[in-house]
């Protein structure tokens, strides 16, 4: 099965890739064993759209994509968004905001859902990626919720990471300076015919001068009015040129290293959680210390101690609990 799986999603079947990418975000048992087969098509190239919420994101992922199928490239977007308290699957839905591609065949696009993962993320959308990678999709565009700083991990999935910024954002810029110089690729001021536009471009001048990344690479600062249309192909010229500057160097292949070495321990981390979660609420040392932290009768440091130093529990964690 999973080898008819793999040909069809080789030969272009969207059915298949909706299916296997519900699998992926189910953590079905069958979905390693088909990841591992999968044939690496190593020209998709990924781009992280990322940014404060009402950014106009969608709205410039809509223009970017018109413009990746003039060169008709197969473009795949990944909507993340916050998980609904109810049924645990994603809001907002993209697919709505961007209706005049859904008759294109050559436009793939996936809502997903956080699951409460911190970092504008969901912790499946590597492996989303690869699936997409198998398809013989050239473009992928990845959009996060739009949180703040825990923005950052859209570097684990991206090549080029656009960073959407309108001018009254100026809280947003204060709150994600800290790692801003350090994701951002490009920089973009939308709604650039706001007041402020200006000033908001002069101050994220003065921190990429101000940045300690060390790179060739020059950010540029590109304003635009997405709704409008305007500034959308230079945009698209410059992740161009970002991708041509990478591929052209040594830092290509080590971002690649480097994402997927991070894409392992968010993994593991996820994983983790999702076991002691569920661990907590049965009956065993987790849930007999995490009560007694809960009634204040232990340190939650020294109960994580006990729990850290105990083999039997180490081993328990290291088998699925299903």
């Amino acid at each position: 099965m999973a080898q008819d799986w793999i040909e069809r999603l080789v030969s272009g079947d969207r059915s298949i890739l909706s299916k296997l990418i519900t699998l992926v975000e189910r953590r079905d048992e069958r979905i390693p064993e088909i990841l591992d087969q999968l044939p690496d098509h190593s020209e998709t190239y990924c781009i992280g759209i990322t940014g404060p919420p009402g950014a106009g994101k969608s709205t410039l992922i809509d223009g970017l994509t018109v413009s990746a199928r003039t060169e008709k490239l197969k473009v795949a977007i990944v909507a993340i968004d916050p998980t609904s308290t109810f049924s645990g699957g994603a809001i907002l839905g993209d697919r709505i905001r961007m209706q005049r591609h859904v008759l294109d065949e050559g436009v793939y696009i996936r809502s997903m859902a956080t699951k409460g993962i911190k970092g504008g993320l969901s912790s499946s959308v590597g492996q989303v990626i690869r699936l997409l990678n198998a398809a013989n999709t050239g473009i992928v565009i990845v959009e996060t919720v739009g949180v703040g700083q825990s923005e950052l991990d859209i570097t684990t999935v991206a090549d080029t990471t656009v960073v959407v910024l309108v001018p009254e954002a100026g809280d947003s810029v204060q709150s994600l300076k800290a790692g801003i110089t350090e994701i951002g690729d490009i920089f973009v001021v939308n709604k650039s015919d706001r007041e402020g536009a200006h000033f908001q471009e002069i101050a994220l001048k003065s921190m990429v001068a101000m940045g300690k990344r060390k790179s060739e690479w020059q950010i540029p600062i590109i304003r635009t009015q997405a709704d409008q249309g305007k500034g959308i192909s230079e945009v698209y010229q410059a992740i161009g040129k970002h991708r041509t500057f990478l591929e052209a160097s040594s830092s290509f292949e080590k971002r690649r290293r480097d994402k997927r070495r991070r894409e392992f321990f968010i993994l593991i981390e996820d994983i983790l959680r999702t076991r002691l979660a569920k661990m907590s609420k049965e009956s065993g040392l987790l849930a007999k210390l995490s009560e007694q932290v809960e009634s204040n009768n232990l340190d939650p440091l020294t109960a994580a101690q006990r729990v850290l130093s105990d083999k039997s529990f180490l081993l328990s964690i290291g088998e699925d609990p299903d």
